[in-house]
């Protein structure tokens, strides 16, 4: 959804006289970054909650660059995070996670974490040590380096609401 979509259901809401939102759940991780354009700030002027899906960027921020899964091999959905210039990010990852001697996962989930907006990741896990480097991450704190390296080699995409 776009920011101006929902910038008008919270003004229906309130005039309706309704409960305006109090959270936005929106694709956001270290690979896709394009609701810091407009919703990520109207979501922190408005006060609601960021609650973002995929902060792993389905496995892609998890597992060294070329590495595949049965999964990402085969869903569509998956092959989005495969562009060529998501390789210096996941690498990034790569680097910030074994100066740490942590998982790409920990390191991933914790920047995600760190952003003021985020108030809840939702971790999608499928197996138990994702709920363990999930809940891990929670202690795991970027230094301002960390975070400039993971986010220095981002490419804005053009066309990336789908």
């Amino acid at each position: 959804m776009w920011a101006w979509q929902f910038a008008k259901m919270q003004h229906a809401a309130v005039l309706g006289g309704w409960t305006p939102f109090a959270a936005m759940q929106d694709q956001y991780n270290v690979l896709k970054r394009e609701e810091e354009r407009d919703m990520i700030p109207m979501c922190l002027d408005q006060g609601v909650g960021l609650t973002p899906y995929s902060p792993l960027a389905k496995g892609r921020a998890t597992r060294p660059w070329g590495e595949q899964t049965a999964r990402s091999s085969a869903d569509n959905v998956a092959k989005a995070f495969d562009r060529d210039v998501d390789k210096p990010v996941v690498d990034a990852v790569q680097g910030v996670a074994e100066a740490r001697g942590v998982p790409m996962a920990r390191v991933a989930l914790a920047w995600v974490l760190s952003k003021p907006v985020v108030s809840c990741p939702i971790v999608g896990a499928t197996k138990p040590h994702h709920l363990q480097d999930a809940v891990a991450a929670l202690d795991l704190h970027l230094t301002d380096e960390e975070s400039a390296v993971l986010e220095e080699s981002y490419t804005p995409q053009e066309n990336y609401w789908w």
